[in-house]
């Protein structure tokens, strides 16, 4: 590739090879080609002028990056479509560079065009306006568009022209922003939704009709195939259920919380999870044909995408309309000063308040994204600023989940060596944090096993159950061996295990009917999590709940620990969405924190819900908001965001209204005439709308610009030039 450098500062590296190197689809390829290697951590590449912009994480590696680039020949090359972040960086370039274009293409035909042709092509746009505010007049509608419409109308039967022209131009301009907040937020979403499964696991029948699986390509597979789905695993594709049961959670389809069991014969759709049991299903669709990938077309005419404070915005500025209009004609019929009367019409408060909320909705969510949060929409950061209740899951939340096995007790005929090792043979077929414990634990004291049990089925929030031998064999909670099991205790049995409840979670083993053995689980709580909770209540969240599936005592102590006002113990997957239910029932609006499976209920039952780093694929597919990160202090910095965000809306509201207030009565006593009112309105628009990109999170930046805008915009510029 012949290049030349441009740019090369700490380790961000530009790079141009020119127009016509290569073209849009082949930037997509030339992107994962770049990506291939692990110390390249982002690439932006324009097709228009050949610029290739490369951000990498060490600084050494420069020249090895620019030996990948001379590398690179024609024939390397290659044509494909966008990933998520590629969609969302070309929609940034495109708005970008159509700004850039706007603004060159005004100020250049002032310059080039005679005054004749400049004002015919002025009526040509105007005309547009004009029949949109006519449209609203025969439709009764008192809106922005008949507002818009008068305004323009009325300065071109007064010759006012400049005003014209330069109400026109930031119309444009705001139509364009408004455009471009919808596709951005609606590619989130979008991307938020999408699979991004690369292999599926396919099922072949051999000759002597044994069933062969392996690792498949997902874009290989086709209608008719037969593919393998176990517990925890999302369904890829739409199908039916050829062989197995299962319990499937249709939240993402549906909304549904609780999980639906599904056997032979039944439909499944891609998208949804499946909670417990393992299921074979014959394809029906695939990729775009699949249901899921419907209803994310369909997000294209959803108003859901909008936070509701933006919805209200929009009505808002509608219902101002009528009273800017109402002014003006009381103005005009109480002076019969025309003058007077366009200084009020040329000032629109629905503009800059219709203008300024989606961005500063946008705006909120890309700095979440720039701090490793990722939200699915305006309305969920609008939701987490306005609840007032938090809920907690206790293990892999508010604990480290990485637990640790303390004691090990023997209660039967087993000693203790050989009760760690049978439960560590049975719990290692499952990755949960407690399992994984046991298992170390064994591991660290060379106890090694055979194994002796049957197949091993895992009973959600309950426990596990094989055989061994001829006996049953279960691990679980009290719950589970004792209610669930019929298993009987011993008085010697229960005062093992009042000794030891008090300070772990306590996981119990049972063979042939009887209790065996009691291991002692102690999980330590995270050493950030009580300052955690402090600092949201003093952001406004009143109520803090902890809901785990633990026992009374092991959740009362870490209650009393962290300053928690409510905690439920051994509750199970359906209580804690009951729990929740309950608490928005008594009004109140609730954030729900989880991780695991056996969240996913109460995760989509919460008005917002927000799935930590590690979270299982079903909580973060349920999940409104995820953090990239397990740390957290990240819950208090999206409430500053979330509450920053609508606390710059309400500024912006009250700074438009006094500011264009005090244009109308300047206008009113004739201080100043109608072309100023019109020029100072739209620059305060602009002003506001600018104002609106400005990150929440650093107070030093409270009236700076987003740096990364500006400099996209002079990428654009530059684009728009060439």
């Amino acid at each position: 590739m012949i290049y030349d450098i441009v740019y090369d500062k700490g380790t961000r590296l530009r790079v141009r090879a020119g127009r016509y190197a290569f073209t849009k689809e082949e930037t997509y390829g030339l992107t994962e080609i770049l990506l291939e290697h692990d110390f390249i951590d982002e690439v932006q590449i324009s097709h228009r002028n050949g610029s290739i912009l490369i951000f990498y994480n060490d600084r050494k590696r420069k020249g090895e990056i620019l030996h990948i680039l001379d590398k690179i020949s024609q024939e390397d090359l290659y044509e494909t479509s966008p990933s998520g972040k590629m969609s969302l960086t070309e929609i940034q370039n495109d708005f970008f560079v159509r700004l850039a274009e706007r603004v060159i293409r005004r100020y250049l035909f002032k310059i080039i065009l005679p005054i004749p042709l400049r004002r015919l092509r002025m009526f040509y746009h105007a005309a547009h306006y004009i029949w949109r505010g006519l449209d609203s007049l025969t439709s009764f509608r008192a809106d922005v568009a008949l507002l818009d419409g008068t305004a323009i109308a009325a300065s071109l039967l007064t010759k006012n022209y400049k005003s014209v022209g330069s109400m026109m131009f930031l119309l444009s301009i705001s139509e364009m922003l408004e455009d471009y907040t919808m596709q951005k937020t609606k590619s989130t979403l979008k991307n938020s939704l999408a699979l991004n499964i690369d292999s599926v696991w396919l099922v072949d029948i051999d000759e002597d009709g044994t069933e062969i699986e392996r690792p498949f390509p997902m874009s290989e597979l086709k209608k008719g195939d037969n593919i393998r789905v176990r517990t925890g695993a999302i369904i890829p594709v739409d199908g039916v259920i050829v062989d197995g049961d299962a319990m499937i959670n249709e939240a993402s389809m549906t909304g549904e919380s609780l999980a639906v069991h599904k056997s032979e014969g039944k439909a499944v759709h891609a998208g949804t999870v499946v909670e417990e049991g393992s299921i074979l299903i014959e394809v029906r669709s695939v990729n775009d044909e699949t249901r899921l990938n419907k209803i994310i077309d369909m997000i294209e005419d959803s108003e859901d995408l909008k936070a509701n404070i933006q919805s209200k915005a929009e009505r808002l500025a509608d219902n101002i309309v009528p009273y800017s209009l109402l002014t003006t004609a009381l103005t005009y019929l109480l002076t019969r000063n025309t003058t007077k009367a366009l200084a009020v019409l040329m000032v629109d408060f629905s503009c800059a308040i219709k203008l300024t909320t989606p961005i500063s909705v946008i705006s909120a969510m890309k700095e979440a994204s720039d701090n490793r949060m990722m939200v699915k929409g305006g309305k969920h950061l609008e939701a987490y600023a306005n609840a007032d209740t938090i809920v907690f899951d206790k293990t892999g939340t508010l604990t480290n989940a990485h637990p640790v096995l303390e004691k090990v007790i023997p209660c039967g005929k087993y000693e203790r060596d050989e009760v760690l090792r049978i439960t560590a043979c049975i719990e290692e077929h499952f990755a949960h944090s407690v399992a994984t414990a046991i298992v170390k634990q064994a591991e660290a004291e060379n106890l090694h096993h055979e194994e002796l049990h049957s197949e091993v089925d895992y009973i959600v929030a309950h426990g596990i159950a094989t055989k061994i031998g001829r006996k049953k064999a279960i691990i679980g909670s009290r719950h589970f061996v004792e209610e669930d099991e019929g298993i009987k205790f011993t008085k010697k049995q229960q005062k093992l295990i009042e000794e030891n409840i008090n300070e772990y979670s306590v996981i119990y083993l049972a063979i042939g009917k009887k209790l065996q053995g009691i291991l002692c689980i102690l999980d330590p709580v995270r050493k950030e999590a009580n300052d955690v909770i402090s600092q949201l209540k003093e952001l406004g969240i009143s109520n803090v709940v902890m809901l785990t599936g633990d026992s009374e005592n092991a959740a009362h102590k870490i209650a009393c620990d962290l300053g928690i006002t409510r905690y439920r113990s051994q509750v199970l997957p359906e209580d804690k969405a009951n729990i929740i239910q309950e608490i928005k029932d008594k009004g109140h609006k609730v954030i729900m924190v989880g991780d695991g499976i056996n969240d996913s209920p109460a995760l989509s039952t919460a008005d917002v819900s927000v799935a930590m780093r590690n979270s299982s694929d079903i909580a973060r597919e349920v999940a409104d908001i995820s953090l990239l990160s397990d740390d957290l202090y990240y819950l208090v910095t999206l409430r500053k965001l979330a509450t920053g965000m609508l606390d710059k809306i309400n500024a912006n509201y009250r700074n438009i209204v006094m500011f264009n207030g005090a244009l109308i009565g300047l206008g009113l006593l004739g201080v100043i005439p109608p072309t100023t009112t019109s020029l100072l309105h739209n620059f305060s628009t602009m002003a506001f709308g600018v104002r609106s990109t400005r990150p929440v999170l650093k107070e030093d930046d409270i009236f700076a610009m987003d740096t990364e805008l500006v400099t996209e915009m002079g990428d654009a510029i530059t684009d728009a030039i060439d």
